[in-house]
């Protein structure tokens, strides 16, 4: 048995050389740790193949892994997934699946193929998504869940039947960029506010005012009640809200440039704001 994960890379104040958080649990428990930096280099395959594993299991290993490299085990490789697939195959499945306005997602153990995603399901755990739940959230549950669902699929491996992926039904989830938290005041407010908890914890929605650009962490939808052009403040409650392409957007936490994350209350006193100012994209 060994562990392979990534090798250690600069990290915090000075940058010195820090270890993953898994090699500092495989080193607790007392497992070998290999650190390749790419396992499409030359070797790693029959290296793999020489520690004699009847399976590998794969989370968020950060690379595509060549077919020579998933077939090294004896059974091959299995995946843990942050999605019921085939929707949201990728790099961000929890990320994306609340910015789509999903209601519900889970988990998926499923046979590795060389394709991203694409292999026979083993095994799905769904989950509804809370309507205030963020990516970060969103992710520590489907973590606990994950590995309730990798030890069941393990459990129950020789009597599991793989079903292939239905190929009509799939969406692609990619990395998050920074220009993917761009606000669009002309998209409706439930959109907008999705996308706010999607892109929390990075990279956060982004939006510009005269005061240089404001992260929106926290926000919630509710209907205006006046009618003003997408990206325009609006009274709202004794408050202010922003005008969108369908209903209007109420901040509730936000961060101005190198200042701390406030609620939108206190931001406003200081910011010198008031109906009618606009708020475009970052």
């Amino acid at each position: 048995m060994a562990v392979v994960t990534q090798p250690d890379r600069p990290a915090h104040r000075g940058h010195r050389l820090t270890p993953p958080p898994v090699k500092v649990a495989a080193g607790a428990a007392g497992l070998p740790v290999l650190q390749p930096a790419r396992l499409r280099d030359p070797g790693w395959p029959e290296r793999l193949r020489a520690l004699g594993c009847d399976l590998a299991v794969v989370v968020a290993f950060g690379q595509i892994l060549p077919q020579a490299v998933l077939d090294a085990p004896a059974r091959g490789s299995i995946n843990i997934h942050a999605s019921l697939l085939p929707r949201h195959r990728g790099a961000a499945p929890i990320q994306w699946a609340i910015i789509r306005g999903d209601r519900t997602t889970g988990i998926t153990t499923f046979q590795m193929d060389a394709g991203m995603d694409t292999g026979p399901i083993l095994l799905q755990a769904p989950t509804a998504i809370g309507p205030e739940e963020t990516a970060g959230e969103l992710a520590g549950r489907l973590a606990a869940l994950g590995a309730d669902l990798i030890v069941e699929t393990l459990a129950r491996l020789d009597a599991l039947t793989p079903r292939p992926q239905d190929e009509t039904q799939a969406t692609l989830a990619p990395r998050l960029k920074r220009a993917d938290g761009v606000i669009d005041w002309s998209r409706s407010a439930r959109a907008l506010v999705d996308l706010v908890r999607g892109c929390n914890p990075w990279p956060g929605a982004t939006t510009t005012t005269t005061g240089g650009t404001l992260t929106i962490w926290r926000a919630r939808a509710v209907e205006p009640a006046a009618v003003a052009a997408p990206g325009t403040l609006i009274p709202h409650e004794g408050a202010l809200a922003v005008a969108t392409g369908e209903g209007a957007l109420v901040p509730v936490q936000v961060q101005a440039e190198s200042r701390r994350a406030v609620r939108w209350e206190e931001y406003l006193r200081g910011a010198r704001l008031a109906t009618g100012a606009g708020l475009a994209a970052s």
